[in-house]
């Protein structure tokens, strides 16, 4: 059985909404076990055990939001030699384009060694109903792709 972790931080409710259709994607795979959590709430541990990551932030001042990076520095040595080739997809609420936010996060998932295997989900503005197709896309991907073995 794969097991997903998707962390997240919302302050409008746009990336909790965000994340929950990429829970409800990734849930719809048999024989996945989905995990959400907040990014304050999520754990090394909780990503040592996970086969895939989903990471969901809103654009704040250009950046990911202060609670997913507090999650990637409370992880990152713990994690260091054992999430090589992890699968890794991103989605984010953003204010502006969500470059800047996309490529913070990138950079570190290339100090993780963390294998990206979906285009990232960017929301510019409202959440409409072709971003939230794609985030339960995304999260059918990463979980179906770990299920089946080929990430």
């Amino acid at each position: 059985m794969a097991r997903i972790l998707i962390i997240y931080h919302s302050q409008t409710g746009k990336t909790r909404k965000m994340a929950e259709t990429v829970y409800e994607g990734a849930k719809s795979i048999e024989g996945v076990e989905v995990i959400l959590k907040k990014a304050a709430d999520a754990t090394l541990e909780d990503l040592l055990n996970s086969d895939g990551l989903a990471v969901g932030t809103p654009e704040i001042f250009g950046y990911m939001s202060g609670m997913v990076k507090d999650f990637f520095d409370r992880t990152y040595y713990g994690a260091q030699e054992k999430v090589f080739r992890k699968p890794f997809v991103v989605f984010i609420s953003a204010g502006n384009d969500g470059t800047g936010a996309l490529r913070a996060i990138e950079r570190i998932a290339l100090g993780y060694k963390f294998k990206t295997v979906f285009q990232p989900v960017i929301a510019k503005g409202a959440i409409t109903e072709e971003i939230l197709r794609q985030c339960h896309e995304l999260g059918a991907t990463i979980a179906g792709g770990c299920q089946m073995g080929i990430y």
